[in-house]
């Protein structure tokens, strides 16, 4: 497993307010958080960036956004609506190279997001 910061989350090497669990996901709040709700869902099995992802990833990817609707039903907050984000690579934005699904809720997003 790489070293990031999410890697170091995931072996419980650093602290994080963690809100949902599974076998290959992991979901926690974000630090710097963009909305009232703002949680991250990484995989437990690092992989660097969406452009690194292979066929063989693609049922863990699917788990990371189906976790994302699976809290965001638990929370209450679905049918009110909720933004789900990927940031790929420097000029999408990314900036701890483990993806990570964002997810956004609580107010009304805009668009264009920015």
């Amino acid at each position: 497993m790489t070293d990031t910061i999410f890697a170091k989350i995931v072996r419980r090497e650093i602290p994080a307010d963690i809100v949902f669990e599974s076998d290959d996901v992991l979901g926690f709040r974000d630090l710097n958080p963009q909305a009232p709700v703002h949680v991250l869902f990484i995989p437990k099995r690092a992989i660097a960036t969406l452009d690194d992802a292979q066929p063989a990833d693609a049922e863990l990817l699917g788990k990371l956004l189906l976790a994302a609707a699976e809290y965001a039903r638990s929370q209450g907050f679905a049918k009110d609506g909720y933004r789900t984000v990927i940031n790929t690579n420097t000029h999408g934005g990314q900036t701890v190279f483990h993806i990570h699904v964002h997810l956004l809720a609580g107010r009304q997003m805009t668009w264009p997001p920015g």
